[in-house]
Parts: structure tokens; C-alpha cells; sequence
């Protein structure tokens, strides 16, 4: 009865096993400081919340709602576009509201992927942008992450000797897991390749609104010129408006691609609760302080991290944007790979961070730190951490070298 098909093709989920150490300390009494998943803890601005307690419970907004999004947010998310990016977008054509970016994404490519169908994807990459190709039917194929022209030459040769010829590539700026960022001008290049080609554009924009340096903000694939012949882009309200269990987001772009995606979506769901519909518009009509607030949160808790971690003996580069550190594992460990070294945190040091082999093969010699907790919190674990490595020599030397996953 385990024997499914889609089921096959899907790995071993690499984060559970660190969950179910995380759990068995935790049943312990231990207090593990869980910076793994990238789960905001910040609150939902107020006046969003007070605005779904307006709505709820009415008979009108408590029936079915529309699969593609009601009117007013798809407007809100249109208006936003032009407000921050300068994209002029049509509502009723151009923009689709979905369950959460990574629902839509999963049902983008349910919409557009063949049986053996070949998509480029970035490797390490957020697991969905591989697996929701693979549950589709499609075939992945590894291309690097790292937005800089050294990707183009990769990009080509994945072209030429792809059978059959890929039809899409994904991409995802500011980027889960690695933080990279990239420019408006990598993204001219990327559109000219893909109109070369003839391929698919599907950009991951959740990070848009999470970036540290408030004179370059991230901008969105859509800002080219043409780029909306071949493009379609996700954002969600999750990391922007901290509304993560609320499973609200978008996907924007090319009329053709995302009249698919509805057609898909009018089979599976009829939309989102119209309160959070109605409270999502709300927030993204509404003043913009509570962004600049968060952004400024986890600015401070990106510098804890890099300078408590630095200070117990594991340095890395500040990053740019997003709410992740990609870090790499300190050298006398790296033998083990990501997930056996993930596993010694939780057991020796009381820290959860995410196995850098659970974002694709390249990714085994890092892990991902997610700054979800307050700074004292981030402290505390990079003290924890420090005395874990000045120890190690001493209470490791029965531990096995395990060969690195994959």
C-alpha cells in the first residue's frame, strides 16, 4: 500500500529526521533553540487582524470564495506591484492569489509540466521548486544557484544537452536557503536567455520585503521590459506581514501561464477564507510602517547571529537579505555532511538549524540558520554552540565519520 507512484519519486524528507531528534529532546525537558525552520514569530500587524475579526463570521464572507482571488486583493496585490516594483499589472488577468506562494508554485507546475517534461532548476534550491516538478511528472535538472554570469555557461550546456528540451527555469531572489540576491541586470540576461530559448520563467519572490540595505531593494523579474511574455512570479504575505499560517500569496505575470494555474486551481479549492482575503487586501493597501519594522527586527537579529557566532568561533558573511544564514560547516566536521552535523547540534550544543543536504546534493557542505528567534535567544545559542566546538576534540572521539548523505 506504500507503493505510489509520486510517492516513489519523492527522496526521504531530510528534515524529519532532525524533527524527530528535536522532539525527543524536547519530551526530554531539553530546551532546544530551534533555529531550523524559517517560521516567522513575529505578530501579524494589528490593523490586519482587527480587519479579519471585522469580517469573520458573517454569512456572506463565510461562503465559498473565489478560487483565483475576490476582486479587491487581486487590485491590492496589482497596486502594490506598481507602487514598489513600477509593474503595471491587470488584475483580472495578471494576477491569481493562491494558498501561499509554495501552493501556487505546486500548482504551476501541475499546470505546465508534462509526463518527462525537463525543468532547470537552482541546486541547493527550497525543496518545492524540484519536488513540485516531480510530483507533476516532470524531470529535474541541476543548475547553480549563485545569480552572477557564471550561471549563463551552465545555463547553455544544460540547453544543449537536455532530452527533451527544457521548458521552464526556476529561480528565487532573494534566495531560500543561500540568501544570495540578484540585480535587475542578472535578471535582463535571464529574460534574454529564456526569449532565446523559448523557455518558462518561474520566479520565487517571498523575500522581496526581508533585505538590510534600504538603498538597493530587491527588485522583481517583472521590472524588465518584455520579461511578462515568459515570466510568472510568486510573493506571499508571509514573511512581509508575518502571516505565515494565514497561507496567502500570489502569483503574477504572463496571462497564458496563469490563466493555467486558475484553470488548476478551479479543480482543487474555491480560494482562501474570504476574511483573510479581505484582512490580506487590507495589509497590502495599508501603511507600510510594520514592514520597515520587521525589516529593522530582523536586521538586529542578523547582526546577533553573525557577531555571537563569530565570537564563538564560527564566522560567516553578514547576509544581504532574507531571514536565513547559508553557513558553511566548520571545516573539522564538513566530513560528516550537513544532517549528521545537524543532529550534534541538537544533541550537544541544544540548537536546531536545517541540513544544507536537504536543499539539493550541492547544498551538504551547509547548514541554514533562520533568525526566528529574539536576539538573547541567538545568544544563547551561540554560546551554546561555542562551548560545543571548544569541546568537541574531547567528547567526539567515539563519533563514527559517517559518509555525507546523497
Amino acid at each position: 500500500m506504500t507503493d505510489f507512484h509520486r510517492i516513489k519519486r519523492l527522496p526521504p524528507y531530510v528534515f524529519e529526521q532532525v524533527n524527530k531528534i528535536k522532539a525527543a529532546e524536547r519530551a526530554k525537558g531539553v530546551d532546544i533553540i530551534d533555529l531550523g525552520m524559517g517560521n516567522p514569530d513575529l505578530p501579524a500587524p494589528k490593523h490586519v487582524i482587527e480587519k479579519l475579526v471585522e469580517t469573520a463570521g458573517k454569512p456572506r464572507t463565510d461562503r465559498y470564495s473565489a478560487s483565483k482571488g475576490i476582486g479587491g486583493l487581486r487590485r491590492a496585490q496589482a497596486n502594490y506591484y506598481e507602487r514598489r516594483f513600477g509593474v503595471k499589472l491587470n488584475p483580472e488577468t495578471q494576477v491569481v492569489a493562491t494558498l501561499g506562494s509554495k501552493e501556487g508554485f505546486a500548482n504551476m507546475a501541475q499546470a505546465i509540466t508534462g509526463p518527462g517534461d525537463v525543468v532547470l532548476v537552482p541546486n541547493p534550491s527550497y525543496p518545492i521548486h524540484a519536488f513540485g516538478f516531480l510530483m507533476a511528472g516532470g524531470v529535474i535538472r541541476s543548475v547553480p544557484a549563485e545569480p552572477t554570469p557564471a550561471m549563463f555557461p551552465a545555463l547553455e550546456r544544460a540547453m544543449m544537452h537536455s532530452v527533451p528540451k527544457p521548458i521552464a527555469l526556476v529561480t528565487c531572489y532573494p534566495a531560500n536557503p543561500t540568501a544570495y540576491v540578484a540585480t535587475l541586470d542578472f535578471y535582463r540576461d535571464l529574460v534574454a536567455f529564456a526569449k532565446k530559448h523559448e523557455i518558462i520563467l518561474l520566479s520565487d519572490l517571498a523575500y522581496a520585503e526581508v533585505y538590510f540595505d534600504e538603498n538597493n531593494p530587491p527588485p522583481s523579474m517583472l521590472q524588465v521590459p518584455g520579461a511578462i511574455d515568459v515570466a510568472v512570479e510568486f510573493t506571499s504575505m508571509s514573511k512581509t506581514f508575518s502571516m505565515a499560517g494565514w497561507r496567502m500569496g500570489f502569483a503574477v505575470g504572463n496571462e497564458r501561464l496563469l490563466a493555467a494555474l486558475a484553470r488548476v486551481k478551479s479543480y482543487l479549492d474555491y480560494g482562501a477564507y474570504t476574511p483573510i482575503q479581505v484582512a490580506a487586501a487590507a495589509a497590502l493597501n495599508g501603511p507600510d510602517d510594520c514592514i520597515r519594522e520587521m525589516r529593522e527586527i530582523y536586521r538586529k537579529r542578523r547582526d546577533a547571529l553573525v557577531e555571537s557566532f563569530g565570537k564563538a568561533g564560527w564566522e560567516f558573511p553578514a547576509p544581504e537579505a532574507s531571514m536565513f544564514a547559508w553557513v558553511a560547516i566548520p571545516e573539522k566536521f564538513r566530513h560528516l555532511g550537513s544532517l549528521e552535523f545537524s543532529k550534534l547540534l541538537i544533541e550537544k550544543a541544544e540548537v536546531a538549524v536545517a541540513p544544507g543536504i536537504g536543499f539539493g546534493e550541492h547544498g551538504d557542505d551547509y547548514v541554514r540558520i533562520a533568525i526566528v528567534e529574539n536576539e538573547q535567544r541567538i545568544r544563547q545559542a551561540a554560546r551554546n554552540i561555542g562551548r560545543f566546538l571548544k569541546s568537541a576534540d574531547a567528547t567526539l572521539h567515539n563519533v563514527i565519520q559517517m559518509p555525507k548523505a546523497g
